[in-house]
């Protein structure tokens, strides 16, 4: 499929960097002019993302310029390399007198930056995929969450998505899981209550931004004697300690907020490995079933 050329730089140029939604916004309104960002001054830059100009000389600052004109002499070194052999060679063939090439009539019209951002949650899940051929780490925190009584489940602000949702389904087969997806004072009480109550394991959904709130909750659960098994976008993350057991999976950074397919898949494989560890899991299933029938809550 063909993609955008310019586009596909741009988006080059931005990845690796943390970026705020305003930034992101402001990076996904460059991505979408193509090769004419390189040419847009920061006003009118800022008046198409729906900006101020100051957030656009920040958002150049955030990616290592000294300014927004640093940042636009990059963009035309950027957009003016040839890195696309097929433009390449139609360029070469008109200036040798032969004309402008002619798209082929089977050529697919460029991905816009929705596709884009699409394709590049597919490649985080095809790399989740490889990571999963040593079926070891996740097998072993299976194995660990099953046997936790209870289990506490740690996400805040953004994460708390993915411990709502991995509680919700890991309460069908597991006796005690405590989703913890809100901070203050009481975090702490909550995961006391939990140690006293036998937890051996926590699991912490950690991704961006981190809240200093899940870095304290986690210092207070390994003080606490607790395991710790963290599904996090990388291996390199401030909340992650050297005895914890990391399980990374990435986060999508292409659209003004954050994608997290790759995480909730991750989610849902260690649901399966602790169904695995969890010799009544089944049988609590089959009851669940049967209880939901009599009650008709579902449609089908």
């Amino acid at each position: 499929m063909q993609v955008d050329t310019a586009s596909m730089r741009l988006l080059a140029l931005f990845e690796g960097h943390r970026l705020t939604p305003t930034q992101r916004r402001i990076a996904h309104c460059m991505v979408r002019q193509g090769s004419e960002a390189a040419f847009l001054s920061s006003v009118e830059l800022a008046e198409l993302a729906g900006v101020s100009q100051p957030s656009v000389t920040r958002f150049a600052v955030a990616l290592g310029f000294d300014g927004y004109p640093a940042l636009r002499r990059k963009l035309r070194e950027t957009l003016r390399t040839p890195t696309d052999p097929v433009a390449g060679s139609a360029a070469a063939s008109a200036a040798a007198g032969g004309g402008p090439a002619e798209p082929a009539a089977s050529e697919a019209p460029p991905l816009n930056a929705h596709q884009q951002a699409v394709h590049a949650e597919i490649a985080h899940l095809r790399q989740l995929a490889d990571l999963l051929a040593d079926a070891g780490p996740v097998a072993e925190a299976g194995r660990r969450l099953a046997a936790s009584r209870p289990l506490p489940v740690l996400g805040l602000r953004a994460a708390a998505a993915q411990a709502r949702g991995f509680s919700y389904f890991a309460a069908k087969v597991h006796p005690d899981v405590r989703v913890l997806d809100e901070g203050g004072t009481m975090l702490a009480d909550r995961l006391d209550a939990a140690v006293a109550a036998g937890a051996t394991e926590l699991l912490c959904f950690a991704l961006p931004r981190y809240p200093a709130e899940v870095a304290e909750a986690l210092d207070v659960a390994r003080a606490a004697g607790l395991g710790v098994v963290i599904v996090a976008d990388g291996a390199f993350v401030p909340v992650v300690q050297s005895g914890d057991l990391l399980l990374p999976a990435a986060v999508g950074r292409a659209l003004t907020f954050d994608t997290a397919c790759a995480p909730m898949m991750l989610g849902r494989v260690l649901l399966e490995t602790m169904c695995d560890a969890l010799p009544q899991a089944q049988a609590r299933l089959e009851r669940f079933d049967a209880r939901a029938a009599e009650r008709g809550l579902f449609l089908d």
